[in-house]
């Protein structure tokens, strides 16, 4: 009797160490197993998707078999991960663990969105319109609704973005991104107005934002910022107009269309800088760290006028003299749509007035 009980023992563990080893062998097979793909194609992975699904939904579909042992697999050893929603890439020649492994990281295909330093935020709306793989949830929102929807209701929304290239996965909304592109530059402008130089002739960093956004648009050579910062600089602190002619096309918005006339120069626009002092009331356009900086540390000096030499770069002047003959001298080589920024006959009129108004 006590030897029939131990061949039943014998005989029971054989047949589980083989129903082990056949589970381990089916569960080896099935991830050692390659897709059944000819060609790369992208896996949707929505949220709330779960492994189990995608496993029948990929052998339904022929591209993989024995899902069972699979599901059975994540279950034992993968349970505690994440499925991460977005978009999987698989091609030939993967395997199901190399597709697994991917779940099991999160290696979702990532797209990105750069936001140009000098953009308005017309082109910023567009470009994100544009991004077939975001969730377009802004169609139809304007632009005080979206500020609002930022926790700044009553802000303009031109310029408070941080341009650089942004990252996302299919199924990410749009105002996900362009609230990443806000908090990022609200983070940088705190970290440059922190380190700002002394005296400086900004009430708050939004100022100092309006300025980087001139000094953006006027730079052709990056190395002129600091340059064309100390121009505009002193300019407010001796109460000169800027005259800047960004910000008058700016101000003109879909009417500009290449060139600036004598009339636009003279109309009454609040970013008409020819004849509202101070600056103008928001920023004209996306701005770059390095804008910021020279905007908070201009360039010492005593150069009040600058002047374009044709090749991106500018010629700097302290007196209008000096600017009128550096006019003359560059005149021809600038581009047809190019001014000089402030225009000769505009500062020769300032100067008049200013000496009647001092």
């Amino acid at each position: 009797m006590r030897r029939k009980w131990l061949l039943v023992v014998s005989v029971g563990l054989l047949l589980t160490g083989l129903g082990l080893l056949s589970a381990v062998w089916q569960q080896q097979s099935a991830l050692d197993q390659p897709l059944n793909l000819s060609e790369e194609r992208l896996l949707e992975v929505p949220a709330g998707a779960t492994p189990g699904g995608l496993l029948n939904r990929l052998e339904g579909e022929g591209v993989l078999r024995k899902a069972r042992w699979l599901r059975l697999y994540w279950r034992f050893n993968l349970a505690d991960k994440t499925l991460h929603s977005g978009e999987y890439r698989l091609a030939p020649g993967m395997t199901v663990a190399d597709l697994l492994g991917h779940w099991q990281r999160g290696d979702v295909v990532q797209y990105s969105l750069t936001l140009v330093e000098g953009w308005n935020f017309r082109q910023v709306r567009a470009a994100l319109a544009a991004a077939g793989k975001l969730e377009q949830t802004l169609t139809g929102v304007s632009d005080a609704e979206l500020m609002a929807r930022l926790g700044q209701p009553d802000a303009h929304p031109e310029g408070r973005f941080f341009p650089d290239t942004y990252r996302y996965v299919r199924g990410m909304s749009d105002f996900e991104l362009l609230k990443q592109a806000h908090t990022r530059l609200e983070q940088v402008l705190a970290d440059e107005w922190a380190q700002r130089a002394e005296a400086l002739p900004y009430k708050d960093p939004y100022q100092a934002l309006i300025m980087a956004s001139i000094i953006e648009k006027e730079t052709g050579v990056p190395q002129e910022r600091e340059q064309i910062a100390g121009v505009f600089v002193r300019r407010l602190e001796q109460g000169m107009l800027l005259q800047t002619d960004p910000s008058v096309i700016y101000g003109l918005g879909e009417r500009y269309t290449g060139k600036i006339a004598r009339a636009h120069l003279l109309e009454e626009t609040p970013y008409n800088t020819y004849v509202r002092p101070g600056l103008p009331p928001t920023p004209i356009a996306l701005v770059g760290r390095d804008a910021i900086h020279a905007a908070l540390h201009p360039a010492a000096g005593q150069n009040l006028y600058f002047v374009a030499r044709g090749d991106g770069s500018h010629v700097f002047s302290a007196t209008l003299e000096e600017h009128n003959r550096a006019v003359r001298e560059y005149q021809l080589k600038r581009r047809a749509d190019y001014r000089s920024s402030p225009s000769p006959e505009v500062l020769e009129r300032s100067a008049a007035d200013s000496k009647e108004n001092p």
